[in-house]
């Protein structure tokens, strides 16, 4: 097999930069990207032979790390009565009733394909609902790369959005507001000014492509409040945090009700997955019911939902969030010990399973603290840990993600890394 240099300048002459999701070409961080040929529990195994203790976690799916044995019995049951049918199946049901079950807000959930393609339908069903055009999303809030939502800020709070991305029509931003997130006086600001025309709010609540930023006290409960004031729909990307945070999401932790909430990740027990819920009386404007169109082939795929499945049971039995949190606070306060004894400005917010660290002595709110974050010690950091053993997300904008598997040894080593690597700093 050949090493990953080798594999980067083939895959350079065969793939748009060489990768098939942007961040993993190390664009960020600078360097050459790794190629895994197998993971295990917490460690992946490169083609050049090395072994990496990994939070990255598939970007937070493998939250039971990597090729856990239930999950994988669970997908070789299915694979044996078929890979596809194009016909309703019954891990469908299932799924559907364990999500319920699980996350307080949904009453009906629509299986999909994608986070992206959830966040896309999401939107589409809440101007639908109603009959509106507009829609607010915030700065360093990422959900997924469909056209009405690669729009960056204009130039003042309540200035339509620009696109974020080649290939976006300047009309398509023109509906969607772009505002600052912590900040619920522009939010009021733009309900005053459009309110009659503003559709819903996507949010995650906390943002999590950014690094992770807490939301202020108040604020959820204050979009929640805007709203019901304004009958527009409440939009939860839950994504990432969604099983991750707790079994209910953040809207569990936080007690917040959205109208829609989109998942993704964990559902797919690492295979492709998303989906989108909420209150009935929206859900049902979905097609055949309503008028609101949307559809895929492979939307709640045998192998997918029983490896989703398995990935829930598994949340639901003994004490997963507990020993998550454990390992999350080992983490934090190992960093947390080390940047007191050597005086780095830096803070790592974390919660149960999910961290990141900023380089900075600033509390990190929204999305402009983050990008005034200090990216070359960053970087230093990140090749640092890598060279010794420990796979961190390779940008300063991403979270970082503990699993179940990390308590067999790795999170102890991942600890004396990233001590090693900040005192290194």
């Amino acid at each position: 097999m050949q090493n990953s240099t080798d594999l980067f300048e083939r895959a350079q002459r065969l793939i748009p930069g060489g990768v098939n999701s942007p961040v993993r070409a190390f664009r960020s961080v600078g360097g050459t990207p790794f190629f895994t040929k197998s993971a295990q529990g917490a460690i992946l195994t490169t083609a050049d032979d090395q072994e990496l203790v990994d939070f990255v976690c598939t970007w937070g799916p493998a939250i039971h790390g990597h090729n856990h044995p239930v999950i994988r019995e669970a997908i070789g049951k299915a694979l044996e009565k078929g890979t596809s049918f194009g016909t309703p199946n019954p891990y469908e049901v299932e799924m559907a009733e364990l999500i319920i079950d699980l996350v307080p807000s949904i009453e009906k959930t629509r299986m999909v394909n994608s986070g992206t393609e959830a966040t896309m339908t999401a939107i589409r069903l809440a101007r639908g609902y109603t009959g509106r055009n507009k829609i607010i999303k915030f700065e360093g809030c990422y959900h997924g790369h469909a056209d009405s939502l690669l729009i960056k800020a204009g130039s003042g709070a309540l200035t339509l959005g620009n696109p974020d991305s080649a290939g976006v029509p300047e009309s398509f931003a023109a509906e969607t507001i772009v505002l600052p997130f912590n900040d619920l006086s522009a939010v009021s600001n733009a309900f005053e000014t459009y309110g009659d025309d503003i559709a819903g709010i996507i949010l995650e609540p906390y943002p999590a492509n950014v690094g992770l930023i807490f939301p202020r006290d108040g604020y959820l409960q204050g979009l929640r409040d805007l709203c019901s004031k304004y009958e527009s729909v409440m939009i939860f990307d839950e994504v990432m945090t969604g099983f991750r945070v707790s079994a209910g999401g953040v809207q569990e932790k936080e007690n917040i009700t959205p109208d829609l909430t989109t998942l993704g990740k964990i559902i797919g027990g690492g295979l492709p997955v998303g989906a989108l819920g909420g209150k009935s009386e929206i859900m049902d404007h979905l097609a055949p019911m309503g008028p609101v169109y949307q559809a895929g082939t492979l939307s709640g795929n045998p192998l997918a939902m029983a490896a989703g499945i398995a990935a829930l049971r598994l949340l639901k039995e003994g004490d997963c969030y507990d020993r998550l949190e454990q390992m999350g606070a080992q983490v934090r306060n190992a960093i947390s010990t080390t940047l007191q004894e050597t005086g780095i400005p830096a803070q790592i917010p974390q919660t149960g399973s999910m961290f990141c660290l900023y380089f900075t002595d600033k509390t990190v709110e929204n999305l402009d603290d983050a990008t005034q974050t200090d990216t070359e010690r960053f970087n230093k950091y990140f090749h640092t840990c890598l060279e010794n053993g420990v796979y961190i997300p390779p940008s300063k904008y991403e979270g970082n993600f503990i699993s179940t598997a990390h308590q067999q040894g790795g999170i102890d080593q991942a600890c004396d890394v990233f001590t090693q690597a900040l005192r290194s700093l």
